[in-house]
């Protein structure tokens, strides 16, 4: 998909869920890589980012303005469900939970990177058809 990243100009997804993950996750576990700094205890066995537990959500690692320049402060630190959370799909259609969210700042709809391609669901996963 080239270097676009439509991440990049929206951010939504940071001010609208709790992203929650296991407590080991933070950089006061061992092996933990999410700044401990950065997030508050849910109960003993889970934790989420700072600001994503409040009415207005926003995740105190989000840096810049919402629908027109943002990034995370923690990017390569992520915990889980920011990095499981899929703006396309493996078959390279885009997320419509983005397309959704997205709508609600003004953005447009995720562009599809690849309009002509068709991923087929068969037991290789590779298989692919292409069409004119």
């Amino acid at each position: 998909m080239d270097s676009f990243n439509p991440c990049l100009d929206c951010g939504i997804c940071c001010t609208h869920f709790r992203i929650s993950f296991y407590w080991g996750e933070a950089d006061d576990a061992p092996g933990g890589f999410v700044p401990a700094a950065m997030t508050e205890k849910l109960n003993p066995f889970m934790r989420c980012m700072k600001g994503s537990n409040d009415a207005n959500r926003r995740c105190s690692a989000l840096e810049g303005t919402l629908g027109q320049q943002v990034s995370c402060s923690i990017y390569e630190n992520r915990p889980t469900p920011c990095r499981e959370f899929p703006v396309y799909f493996d078959d390279g259609t885009p997320n419509p939970k983005c397309d959704e969210l997205r709508a609600k700042i003004n953005l447009p709809p995720l562009p599809n990177p690849h309009p002509s391609r068709v991923i087929v669901a068969a037991a290789d996963p590779a298989a692919e058809v292409f069409t004119a």
